[in-house]
């Protein structure tokens, strides 16, 4: 909430504990995917794209890994 009431429209976030490893490898990802260049896609969808590629990952296919991370705030198209 901190985050929101200083002004950032959105942040995502992890709702347990996670592997910094595992982190490391969704945010790379996700931030990949948001800053590829494709305007019309969201936050969320950026996400959603990095769970499933971490999720392809043998090593870090278990829900713990990659399921506890969302995106709270402003929905942006």
């Amino acid at each position: 909430r901190g985050f929101m009431y200083a002004g950032a429209p959105r942040v995502a976030i992890s709702l347990w504990a996670i592997n910094d490893r595992a982190t490391a490898d969704l945010m790379g990802n996700f931030y990949r995917e948001l800053l590829s260049g494709n305007q019309s896609m969201s936050a969320s969808a950026a996400l959603r794209s990095a769970q499933l590629r971490l999720r392809r990952n043998p090593r870090w296919r278990a829900p713990y890994f990659w399921a506890p991370f969302t995106i709270q705030g402003e929905y942006k198209r």
